[in-house]
């Protein structure tokens, strides 16, 4: 019998625990990991549209908005609207959320750390190549 859909979720309850952890040790508490697809939209990306970020993050533009509420209402994002068509709203990093980069990506390390502790190099390359396989 194949256990990967259950394997691969006990694995995703895992690390958002561990999110979950690091970002109250770190004074971010609130911050919950479905905001860490967005954050790193903008951190690699900058300011995008919310059709943009929903795209990246396979997520629909409902829940993005939702998100992107939040987070803005926490004060790591803002809106405002696009110079070059007023129609589109782009979503852009404040101050707070330019600050927060560093405990993202050192969380985001720890994390990568403890998923692939126990795995060779050459089987996290290989473990990473088939579930993108089968996503």
């Amino acid at each position: 019998m194949y256990e990967a859909l259950s394997l691969i979720s006990k694995i995703h309850e895992k690390g958002n625990r561990f999110i979950i952890e690091q970002l109250e040790q770190s004074g971010a508490g609130g911050l919950v990991p479905s905001h860490g697809d967005i954050l790193a939209v903008l951190y690699s990306s900058g300011a995008s549209t919310m059709k943009e970020i929903a795209n990246r993050i396979h997520r629909t533009k409902p829940t993005v908005t939702v998100l992107v509420d939040k987070l803005e209402k926490m004060g790591y994002l803002k809106r405002e609207k696009s110079e070059e068509d007023s129609r589109k709203t782009l979503i852009s990093l404040t101050r707070k959320g330019e600050q927060f980069k560093p405990v993202f990506e050192d969380i985001s390390v720890k994390l990568n750390k403890m998923l692939y502790k126990n795995l060779k190099p050459e089987e996290a390359v290989k473990l990473d190549r088939i579930l993108k396989k089968m996503v």
